[in-house]
Protein backbone atom coordinates (compact mmCIF):
# COMPACT_ATOMS: atom_id res chain seq x y z
CA UNK A 1 0.00 0.00 0.00
CA UNK A 2 2.95 2.29 0.62
CA UNK A 3 3.86 2.36 -3.08
CA UNK A 4 0.22 2.80 -4.10
CA UNK A 5 -0.23 5.73 -1.72
CA UNK A 6 2.92 7.36 -3.09
CA UNK A 7 1.62 6.98 -6.64
CA UNK A 8 -1.99 7.94 -5.87
CA UNK A 9 -1.94 10.34 -2.89
CA UNK A 10 -5.73 10.37 -2.57
CA UNK A 11 -6.02 6.58 -2.47
CA UNK A 12 -6.52 6.45 1.31
CA UNK A 13 -9.38 8.95 1.08
CA UNK A 14 -10.92 7.13 -1.91
CA UNK A 15 -10.79 3.70 -0.25
CA UNK A 16 -12.34 5.04 2.92
CA UNK A 17 -15.06 7.03 1.12
CA UNK A 18 -16.03 4.14 -1.15
CA UNK A 19 -15.49 1.10 1.07
CA UNK A 20 -14.84 2.31 4.63
CA UNK A 21 -11.36 0.82 4.42
CA UNK A 22 -8.24 2.43 5.88
CA UNK A 23 -9.76 5.26 7.85
CA UNK A 24 -9.86 3.84 11.35
CA UNK A 25 -8.24 1.17 13.50
CA UNK A 26 -10.87 -1.48 12.77
CA UNK A 27 -10.43 -1.20 8.99
CA UNK A 28 -6.77 -0.20 8.79
CA UNK A 29 -4.18 -1.71 6.49
CA UNK A 30 -0.41 -1.93 6.72
CA UNK A 31 2.04 -0.21 4.39
CA UNK A 32 3.53 -3.58 3.44
CA UNK A 33 0.17 -5.03 2.31
CA UNK A 34 -0.85 -5.05 -1.34
CA UNK A 35 -4.09 -3.67 -2.70
CA UNK A 36 -5.01 -7.23 -3.65
CA UNK A 37 -4.60 -8.37 -0.03
CA UNK A 38 -6.61 -5.44 1.33
CA UNK A 39 -9.40 -6.07 -1.18
CA UNK A 40 -9.50 -9.81 -0.46
CA UNK A 41 -9.70 -9.22 3.30
CA UNK A 42 -12.56 -6.72 2.84
CA UNK A 43 -14.51 -8.58 0.12
CA UNK A 44 -13.93 -5.85 -2.47
CA UNK A 45 -13.50 -6.87 -6.11
CA UNK A 46 -9.95 -5.86 -7.07
CA UNK A 47 -10.95 -4.52 -10.50
CA UNK A 48 -13.64 -2.36 -8.93
CA UNK A 49 -11.19 -0.97 -6.38
CA UNK A 50 -8.66 -0.15 -9.11
CA UNK A 51 -11.34 1.62 -11.16
CA UNK A 52 -12.42 3.57 -8.07
CA UNK A 53 -8.84 4.61 -7.30
CA UNK A 54 -8.14 5.70 -10.88
CA UNK A 55 -11.37 7.73 -11.07
CA UNK A 56 -10.56 9.36 -7.73
CA UNK A 57 -7.05 10.17 -8.90
CA UNK A 58 -8.43 11.81 -12.04
CA UNK A 59 -10.73 13.99 -9.89
CA UNK A 60 -7.78 14.85 -7.64
CA UNK A 61 -5.70 15.96 -10.63
CA UNK A 62 -8.45 18.44 -11.54
CA UNK A 63 -8.02 20.02 -8.08
CA UNK A 64 -4.33 20.75 -8.61
CA UNK A 65 -2.82 23.97 -9.88
CA UNK A 66 0.81 24.00 -11.00
CA UNK A 67 3.06 26.70 -9.49
CA UNK A 68 3.66 28.37 -12.87
CA UNK A 69 -0.09 28.50 -13.57
CA UNK A 70 -0.73 30.07 -10.17
CA UNK A 71 1.98 32.64 -10.82
CA UNK A 72 0.38 33.58 -14.15
CA UNK A 73 -3.06 33.92 -12.60
CA UNK A 74 -1.66 36.16 -9.87
CA UNK A 75 0.23 38.26 -12.43
CA UNK A 76 -2.95 38.53 -14.53
CA UNK A 77 -4.71 40.06 -11.52
CA UNK A 78 -7.08 37.19 -10.82
CA UNK A 79 -8.61 37.24 -7.34
CA UNK A 80 -6.67 34.56 -5.46
CA UNK A 81 -6.94 33.73 -1.76
CA UNK A 82 -3.78 31.88 -0.70
CA UNK A 83 -4.26 29.66 2.34
CA UNK A 84 -1.34 28.07 4.14
CA UNK A 85 -2.32 24.78 5.80
CA UNK A 86 1.11 24.11 7.33
CA UNK A 87 1.89 24.65 11.01
CA UNK A 88 1.87 28.14 12.49
CA UNK A 89 5.65 27.90 12.95
CA UNK A 90 6.23 27.06 9.28
CA UNK A 91 3.91 29.86 8.17
CA UNK A 92 5.60 32.41 10.42
CA UNK A 93 9.04 31.40 9.14
CA UNK A 94 8.36 31.19 5.38
CA UNK A 95 5.22 31.83 3.37
CA UNK A 96 3.98 32.87 -0.03
CA UNK A 97 3.29 36.59 -0.45
CA UNK A 98 -0.18 37.57 0.83
CA UNK A 99 -0.85 34.05 2.14
CA UNK A 100 -3.06 33.64 5.19
CA UNK A 101 -2.56 31.00 7.84
CA UNK A 102 -5.59 28.72 7.82
CA UNK A 103 -6.79 28.42 11.39
CA UNK A 104 -10.26 27.49 12.66
CA UNK A 105 -11.41 31.11 12.85
CA UNK A 106 -10.47 31.85 9.24
CA UNK A 107 -11.98 28.57 8.10
CA UNK A 108 -15.28 29.50 9.78
CA UNK A 109 -15.20 32.90 8.06
CA UNK A 110 -14.60 31.29 4.67
CA UNK A 111 -17.57 28.97 5.05
CA UNK A 112 -19.82 31.74 6.38
CA UNK A 113 -18.81 34.20 3.64
CA UNK A 114 -17.12 32.41 0.72
CA UNK A 115 -14.60 34.65 -1.02
CA UNK A 116 -14.84 35.75 -4.62
CA UNK A 117 -12.20 34.28 -6.86
CA UNK A 118 -10.13 31.18 -6.37
CA UNK A 119 -8.93 29.70 -3.10
CA UNK A 120 -5.49 28.08 -3.38
CA UNK A 121 -4.38 25.93 -0.47
CA UNK A 122 -0.77 24.91 -0.01
CA UNK A 123 1.35 22.83 2.30
CA UNK A 124 5.07 22.07 2.38
CA UNK A 125 5.46 19.57 -0.47
CA UNK A 126 1.93 18.91 -1.70
CA UNK A 127 1.46 15.69 0.24
CA UNK A 128 -1.50 16.66 2.44
CA UNK A 129 -3.13 19.49 0.55
CA UNK A 130 -5.32 17.36 -1.73
CA UNK A 131 -7.21 15.91 1.22
CA UNK A 132 -7.85 19.39 2.60
CA UNK A 133 -8.88 20.69 -0.82
CA UNK A 134 -11.28 17.77 -1.29
CA UNK A 135 -12.70 18.53 2.16
CA UNK A 136 -13.29 22.16 1.09
CA UNK A 137 -15.09 20.93 -2.04
CA UNK A 138 -17.16 18.52 0.04
CA UNK A 139 -18.26 21.44 2.20
CA UNK A 140 -19.36 23.61 -0.71
CA UNK A 141 -16.24 25.64 -1.55
CA UNK A 142 -15.97 24.49 -5.14
CA UNK A 143 -13.52 27.30 -5.99
CA UNK A 144 -10.68 25.67 -4.03
CA UNK A 145 -7.52 24.36 -5.67
CA UNK A 146 -4.39 22.72 -4.25
CA UNK A 147 -0.89 23.93 -5.12
CA UNK A 148 0.92 20.98 -6.69
CA UNK A 149 4.19 20.35 -4.87
CA UNK A 150 3.41 22.91 -2.17
CA UNK A 151 5.56 25.87 -1.21
CA UNK A 152 8.63 23.78 -2.02
CA UNK A 153 7.63 23.55 -5.71
CA UNK A 154 6.85 27.28 -5.73
CA UNK A 155 10.34 28.04 -4.40
CA UNK A 156 11.97 25.63 -6.83
CA UNK A 157 10.00 26.50 -9.98
CA UNK A 158 8.73 30.07 -9.58
CA UNK A 159 10.41 32.15 -6.88
CA UNK A 160 13.87 31.11 -5.69
CA UNK A 161 13.79 33.90 -3.08
CA UNK A 162 11.31 31.79 -1.10
CA UNK A 163 13.55 29.74 1.13
CA UNK A 164 13.33 25.97 0.80
CA UNK A 165 13.52 23.88 3.95
CA UNK A 166 13.38 20.37 5.28
CA UNK A 167 11.48 19.29 8.37
CA UNK A 168 13.43 17.26 10.89
CA UNK A 169 11.01 14.97 12.66
CA UNK A 170 11.76 12.91 15.75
Amino acid sequence: MEDLLALLPGARRALFASYHVGGCQSCAYRDDETLSEVCARNDIPLGEAIATLLASHERDQALLIQPQDLQKRIEDGEAIVLLDIRSREEHDAIRLPDAKFLNQELQNELFAQPPQGTIVLYDHRGRDVLDRCAWFHGHGLQNALALAGGIDAWARDVDPTVQRYRLELD
